[in-house]
């Protein structure tokens, strides 16, 4: 199984899903994305290593790790769940390079993490309900105000909601759907949209 393979390869430990609820109904329950669609994303998007990638509701950090990877990217992953922060720092303890300055994890609500100027790629895996996600929109776009540059949000298993609410009241436009062979035909959510800015 390709959890077990990459958790190995990575030597981390990212399996399992959150046991129980947030206190918070805005908050959704942790679920990494499986490593199939990651597979399958990255084949098709690709990144540079100058490339800054924020991970919203990052949990243990599989994404994060998995990037620096393939790509040697910065990755920066934002949790709000202290154990499962805490599973992101010792993963990176553990993780196979040990080069690992380019991967930061921060323990903050998402909609209170101050985007940096040079972020320029904002992974969603439907973390949070759409009051929580517009405000992080709204936070990406003043950033970009202040200091101009391509921006493009990245969202897995995305809701209508947040879909209706990028097309209708932001400058962001579809740049391309991936879907995950095997799975979409199942679920219609088993895709990734693209989403990036236009000027």
């Amino acid at each position: 199984m390709k959890e077990k393979y990459y958790d190995e390869l990575l030597n981390i430990k990212t399996e399992g899903e959150q046991v129980g609820f947030n206190e918070s109904l805005h908050y959704h329950r942790y679920e990494p994305t499986p490593y199939v669609a990651l597979e399958i994303l990255f084949k098709q998007y690709e990144l540079k290593s100058t490339d800054r990638i924020v991970d919203f509701g990052c949990g243990k950090g599989r994404l994060n790790f998995y990037i620096h990877y393939l790509f040697n990217s910065s990755v920066i992953g934002i949790e709000m769940n202290e154990t499962f922060y805490l599973e992101a720092i010792q993963n990176k303890k553990h993780y196979v390079k040990k080069d690992d300055k380019k991967i930061q994890f921060y323990h903050c609500l998402a909609e209170n993490y101050e985007i940096q100027p040079l972020e320029n790629h904002f992974y969603f895996f439907n973390p949070f309900s759409i009051q929580i996600f517009m405000k992080i929109i709204k936070n990406i776009l003043l950033s970009v105000e202040k200091t101009r540059r391509e921006i493009e949000v990245v969202l897995y298993y995305v809701s209508d909601e947040y879909i209706y609410f990028l097309e209708y009241q932001t400058a962001l436009e579809l740049k391309k759907e991936i879907i995950i062979p095997g799975l979409y035909e199942r679920n219609q959510n088993e895709r990734f949209l693209v989403y990036h800015l236009v000027y």
